[in-house]
């Protein structure tokens, strides 16, 4: 009991604890105070607005969403309240009615279509927290398949759409949009007239938004990256015509930044956190995270904690320019379905991970037994606690984050710990947490595929010819032209003979119908 009070950061007015006594290895806490204070200043020069994105020279002011007073400058303040105003009037007046869909009819719907960040948040938020307000969709990829199986569900007439990406050039949230206004077409209703754009203002979404005369248009701020942007427009304006309290979500985000503001490391739940990641992996992701909530609610919260982590994490640089090849890989599901999944290799297995339980210490709907003496929840609670300790007895280390209830605020308070926990990381183990040049590679890369499929596609002839004549034809790497060509025979765009091996396999153009 001793150990376990002394590794406790408790904030009881939040009603939120954090366990490390569960954590085998060295508490690095009193060896790193230089580091652990460099990561503290360092905090403090971000949320004083210091450029901390040099590839974009910009600012990342994801805290000052929840407390816009904060903000180094008054236009920067009021590009905080402004819009949170304007985003609030507007979901008011949907769900009240004030604002009504083309048919005259309450809107009941809202489809989301953003990827990424854009995405990821209000997700986990429509599926953690119950819907007051319209049913929330989202299409959140480019995979046609899966689009339309989103869109067959929608009542097109009393759908509003909110179209999210602060470029406006990304290609699936752009691919989302243009199959949704064509179903719109197909189902005589107008997309401009129920549609809302969420993007930098000037951009190439904001002016096909202003052209066609959108329901709103919002801004969103280059200072606010995908992945820490859940407190801002991009989350708040679903979470709001869902009918979330979003003062309340903003309140436990703004209360969790308060707590770990101060430059106290023991009583700092993010700092305890990002030094037993540090201890844990050795300074070098050398461990695997498994977030493994025990409440259903929560089950989104582990795929939204692999973009927030891996992307600002993974880095193949530090601040020096040194190769250093830094990331923590994140997985999860829920407790405790996982049981019955993957914790036999946890306990028994390769011993190359740690454990994050997150307890919902209370359930809403608990009141039947479901044998003498016992409830469902009693069972939810013995399966993590049992988990927990077999674990341990095994060598296996675990930290334990304890909320008493799924709502808004303990929600916002989340977000924001881990939010904070990944900044201070970053700056233990010297890297830049703000930049993602490894995502822009692959969009470069997808850019040169997509041209080549067009080369390809264009010098098809009617006599067929292998991958490898194709690729002399126009000079391109064999095995790219191959995918290639089968990605447009598959399409239909051409005829596809399968040979002895891929090599032999041939292609043509397809023959036109006379």
């Amino acid at each position: 009991m001793k150990t376990y009070a002394g590794k406790l950061v408790r904030y009881p007015e939040m009603g939120i604890s954090l366990d490390f006594s569960k954590v085998l290895a060295t508490d690095e806490a009193d060896d790193m105070k230089e580091a652990v204070q460099r990561a503290f200043e360092e905090m403090d020069k971000l949320e004083g607005g210091a450029i901390a994105n040099p590839d974009e020279q910009r600012m990342v002011g994801h805290y000052w969403l929840r407390h816009s007073k904060l903000a180094p400058t008054t236009e920067l303040r009021t590009k905080i309240d402004e819009p949170l105003l304007a985003l609030k009037a507007f979901a008011a007046d949907v769900l009240s009615g004030r604002i009504t869909a083309p048919c005259g009819e309450l809107y009941s719907t809202c489809l989301v279509i953003g990827i990424g960040g854009s995405a990821l948040g209000p997700e986990l938020v429509a599926d953690a927290l119950p819907a007051h307000g319209l049913t929330m969709r989202f299409l959140d990829n480019t995979d046609p398949d899966g689009m339309y199986r989103v869109l067959r569900t929608l009542p097109p007439e009393r759908t509003l759409v909110v179209v999210i990406s602060k470029s406006g050039g990304t290609p699936e949230t752009r691919n989302g949009m243009v199959l949704t206004q064509a179903y719109f077409r197909e189902h005589g209703c107008s997309f401009a007239r129920q549609a809302v754009a969420v993007t930098g203002t000037g951009s190439k979404l904001d002016k096909i938004a202003q052209e066609e005369d959108w329901l709103l248009r919002l801004p969103m701020e280059d200072w606010v990256g995908g992945r820490t942007s859940e407190t801002s427009v991009v989350g708040m304006l679903p979470a709001a015509l869902q009918g979330v309290d979003i003062d309340s979500l903003l309140k436990g985000a703004a209360d969790m930044d308060a707590h770990t503001r101060q430059h106290d490391a023991h009583d700092n739940a993010a700092m305890r956190l990002a030094l037993a990641w540090y201890s844990l992996g050795q300074g070098h992701g050398s461990k695997d995270m498994v977030i493994l909530p025990y409440k259903d609610s929560l089950v989104l919260f582990s795929k939204y904690l692999q973009q927030l982590i891996m992307e600002s994490l993974g880095k193949a640089e530090d601040l020096d320019g040194r190769t250093v090849h830094q990331g923590i890989s994140v997985y999860g599901n829920k407790g405790s379905t996982d049981q019955h999944a993957y914790v036999q290799q946890l306990r028994d297995g390769l011993n190359n991970f740690f454990v994050t339980f997150i307890e919902v210490r209370r359930c809403e709907q608990d009141a039947g037994e479901v044998e003498p003496g016992f409830t469902a929840g009693d069972y939810l609670q013995g399966f993590l606690r049992g988990t927990r300790k077999a674990l341990a007895e095994k060598g296996r280390s675990s930290i334990t984050i304890s909320i008493p209830s799924v709502n808004a605020y303990t929600l916002g308070a989340l977000i924001a710990l881990f939010e904070r926990t990944v900044g201070f990381y970053a700056s233990l183990i010297h890297i830049n947490a703000y930049h993602q040049p490894g995502v822009q590679a692959g969009k470069l890369a997808a850019n040169a595929f997509l041209k080549l499929l067009a080369r390809t596609r264009s010098s098809l002839e009617s006599t067929p010819a292998t991958a490898e004549q194709v690729a002399s034809r126009q000079q391109t790497d064999p095995e790219d032209t191959y995918h290639a060509l089968v990605h447009l025979a598959e399409s239909g765009h051409a005829v596809w003979t399968l040979g002895a091996t891929p090599a032999q396999d041939t292609f043509a153009a397809p023959k036109t119908k006379a």
